[in-house]
């Protein structure tokens, strides 16, 4: 009965009756990760709906390819637009009421794309679509740091990323609604567990921003398995009452207050996100982590072009195949990378950051290993190796920014990160395009891809150093506030 009503309490994001202990890897309980996932879910199906319905939507407005093709980029730079200052936003008032308004305007965005009496009404509401889905981002990853703690951000980072690359299910549903129902009706449906998801998120309670870290900064760094010498002497102790006086937190005032919790003030926009910028782990990370996504974007953009044209396959077979090595290599590389730097953090230094780095440096070589195969069945194998070492990335690399960005800045820490990679699924497609017209070959295209990707992961590398100093550092500033 006592864990019942624990749980009950642990649902929507309150913490446990007897406060938040460093020992306790979840202490929110899994109803905000997994509101947070559902949030995900629903960006990436509503953003996806257009490319299943796409051909209806082009027989009854007739607009050219070309038209069509520069959607996903005017909305992409839209996107990009907006990610700074979402991330600003995130820093200062409720994250929670951020992203409920914003999935709101998602619903509302789509119930237009549905109700549009024009191809240019239509046109806009797809832009604004993006734009809005991309204000919430800063605000869910500065979330998910003040929910978990460390020893469990890889799995909740991890699995939230992973969204991104499930909205083929967005393009699933669009082709078969719009085939049974008419295209209007996907868009119009999907409206509606959008504003369901909107009022769940509204329910979810705000964190105090930056508790997790306090606490943690209160029972010290992780320890290395003892060893000789060494094994004699018990790890230090956290000092008495220090994860009781992180816990108990006077109530903050209603406000902007309420939604910092640590009353501090802070710097403007753009001295913020320079304070940000400075921090050499994230914006190491966050570049190479961009490489690899404009490299996976371009080129699996393109894979079933280059396995109709290579292998003669149907363009439905050809894409059903990509998009099956797509979700089972993400799936698989987010669990075995959320396990390996989960074993290496605090053992090894900069554990997370050498799964991660290394993973998107061998499979980004594998992908391009995998391209020459002239078998299908070669291909194919050697792709979904490709694409589960790759993914390893991202729990490890998403987790190592909460790390090195400080609770007050996180939000802008993760609005830079998704900048860059709204920069870069915007722009790989479009690079791999250009390179094949101008060299007459799609598969020497898809080659001025992987070598960055390559570079890109000895780019996360080289930030194992700094990420112990900058981490630490925002743990030292943590325990100041004790």
């Amino acid at each position: 009965m006592v864990k019942a009503v624990a749980r009950e309490r642990r649902r929507l994001g309150s913490p446990p009756q007897g406060g938040i202990t460093a020992t306790d890897p979840n202490p929110f309980g899994w109803g905000p990760f997994v509101v947070l996932f559902i949030v995900g879910m629903v960006d990436r199906i509503e953003a996806n709906l257009m490319s299943g319905v796409l051909p209806l939507v082009q027989a009854e407005w007739g607009f050219s390819d070309t038209a069509a093709g520069s959607i996903p980029t005017a909305a992409a730079l839209a996107a990009a637009a907006v990610a700074l200052p979402a991330g600003y936003l995130a820093d200062r008032y409720s994250r929670t009421k951020i992203i409920a308004i914003v999935v709101l305007c998602w619903a509302l965005a789509t119930l237009g794309s549905g109700l549009a009496a024009g191809f240019a009404v239509f046109y806009l509401f797809r832009v604004l679509l993006a734009a809005a889905e991309n204000i919430d981002n800063p605000a869910v990853g500065s979330l998910l740091a003040d929910f978990y703690p460390a020893a469990t951000r890889m799995q909740v980072y991890g699995w939230t990323r992973m969204t991104t690359y499930l909205g083929g299910v967005g393009t699933l549903l669009g082709g078969v609604i719009g085939q049974a129902f008419g295209w209007r009706a996907a868009f119009l449906l999907m409206a509606i567990p959008g504003a369901l998801t909107a009022i769940l998120v509204w329910r979810l309670r705000e964190p105090q921003r930056g508790q997790i870290d306090r606490i943690m900064a209160a029972a010290g760094p992780p320890q290395a398995p003892p060893s000789g010498a060494d094994a004699a002497v018990p790890p230090q102790a956290p000092p008495p009452g220090a994860e009781a006086a992180a816990s108990r937190q006077a109530p903050p005032p209603v406000g902007m207050e309420a939604s910092r919790g640590d009353g501090a003030a802070k710097p403007p926009f753009w001295p913020q996100v320079r304070q940000v910028l400075a921090t050499r782990t994230l914006v190491r990370v966050a570049l190479g982590v961009m490489i690899l996504t404009l490299g996976l974007g371009g080129v699996y953009f393109w894979l079933p072009s280059l396995m109709v044209r290579g292998f003669g396959m149907e363009t439905g077979v050809a894409s059903s195949i990509s998009g099956g090595v797509t979700i089972v290599g993400v799936l698989g590389g987010t669990v075995l990378g959320s396990h390996l730097g989960k074993r290496l953090h605090g053992r090894v230094r900069g554990g997370r950051l050498l799964v991660g780095g290394a993973g998107i440096t061998v499979g980004s070589s594998l992908l391009g290993v995998a391209l020459l195969m002239s078998s299908p069945v070669a291909l194919v194998i050697l792709l979904l190796l490709a694409v589960t070492i790759s993914a390893t990335a991202i729990p490890t690399c998403t987790a190592c920014i909460a790390d090195v960005v400080g609770a007050r800045s996180r939000g802008v820490g993760f609005a830079v990160l998704q900048f860059l990679l709204t920069v870069g699924a915007a722009f790989g497609p479009l690079i791999v395009g250009l390179t094949s017209d101008a060299t007459g070959s799609l598969l020497v295209a898809m080659y001025a891809l992987i070598v960055p990707m390559v570079l890109g992961g000895l780019v996360v590398l080289t930030s194992r150093g700094s990420y112990e100093r900058e981490a630490a550092r925002v743990l030292d500033d943590a325990r100041g506030t004790l």
